[in-house]
């Protein structure tokens, strides 16, 4: 009972520990995390505001010259700015027609977000919330499949490449799988930008600016394809190849992801293996009193080698008191000759039987 106790105590005492080691872990990934929102912060404030500040002063010239030059009350600017923001996207051309429609809605389930359009009816913006609802974890699923669809045939595509290399070691590493998905990715995104920069008439950075911010579904909607001279309406081809890119280059991201949540489950479950481990290595000292043919252990489940037996003697013993053997010890019986000693054992060459204690 006390053994068990003590191994329970180990037990509880290692837990303790890994408990702690994650609630560590967690303390320094959310140190890190705001760390990193301070860094952006700061830097996005020396890049941007001096900008922001020039561009503000700008237009509220631009603004007071033309109020001024028109003598425009202020309610009939504002109404003339409410006009012009709200006709912004229908310069696009129609965008709830089946085309713009379904651009919508693979928008919503990718969760990209542009803001280019959005619903103004209440069926409709109710019928967006339920769909968002089906749609988001359908679409996270299907992005999930399709990636690990993409690391198997990445992994196959490495392993027939070592193979044919000569390679020792042909199993698809978790760097390699890595590295492929992050080619294909930059592949993705590099011929994407080429696309929309000839279509959109975009610079070629803008164009990879708009594809990484898509694929990355961070989708701030200041670069948005298919806003330009009806295409939703008159390009079915660009509508089609705009789709094909976001859906395929989510699935490539996707399978990156898949990587790195993989590898973050294999870390977890080495951090739990590691302290099972730990807490089987530390109960292990902890045994109970058993001999047999071989060895015994103490208290503490010490091996202790027996230095005391003959060569050819396999079946001497030691018991558990310090009589070294002696079978007419004071502790289990009277001695029957006063003359003999336990000591005497150690020189004797008798053969003696394994003490059962």
């Amino acid at each position: 009972m006390l053994i068990e106790s003590y191994r329970d105590t180990v037990f509880e005492f290692v837990a303790h520990c890994a408990m702690k080691r994650q609630n560590v872990r967690t303390l320094s990934l959310v140190v890190c995390t705001f760390t990193y929102l301070l860094i952006g912060a700061a830097v996005f404030d020396s890049l941007e505001s001096t900008t922001e500040a020039k561009r503000w002063d700008f237009l509220q010239a631009v603004k007071n010259n033309f109020v001024k030059k028109y003598n425009v009350t202020a309610e009939d600017f504002r109404v003339m700015e409410i006009v012009i923001i709200e006709n912004k996207p229908h310069k696009a051309g129609p965008q709830w027609k089946f085309a713009g429609a379904f651009y919508f809605s693979t928008v919503v389930l990718a969760m990209i977000g542009y803001g280019h359009s959005t619903p103004v009816t209440i069926p409709g913006k109710a019928f967006c919330m339920g769909y968002a609802m089906v749609g988001i974890p359908l679409g996270l699923v299907m992005f999930q499949s399709i990636g690990e669809r993409l690391n198997k045939f990445a992994s196959v595509i490495i392993r027939r490449a070592k193979r044919a290399s000569g390679a020792r070691c042909t199993d698809a590493t978790e760097m390699n799988l890595m590295l492929a998905t992050g080619m294909l990715s930059s592949i993705i995104i590099t011929t994407g930008a080429a696309v929309f920069s000839r279509y959109e008439g975009w610079s070629y950075f803008d164009s990879f600016y708009y594809c990484f911010v898509t694929l990355t579904t961070i989708g701030f909607g200041d670069y948005v394809a298919l806003q330009n001279d009806q295409a939703l309406t008159n390009k079915p081809g660009y509508v089609a190849l705009s789709l094909v890119f976001i859906l395929f280059g989510l699935a490539v991201v996707a399978a990156s992801i898949n990587l790195l949540v993989l590898r973050f489950m294999t870390m977890q479950a080495e951090d739990a293996k590691r302290d099972e481990q730990d807490a089987q290595n530390l109960a292990g000292n902890v045994q109970p009193v058993t001999f047999d043919d071989e060895s015994t252990y103490n208290m503490h489940g010490k091996l202790l080698e027996n230095n005391y037996t003959n060569e050819n003697d396999e079946t001497a013993s030691l018991c558990s008191c310090t009589c070294m053997g002696g079978t007419r010890c004071l502790n289990h019986e009277q001695f029957v000759d006063p003359d003999f000693q336990p000591t005497d054992i150690i020189e004797s060459t008798l053969c003696l039987k394994r003490a059962s204690v």
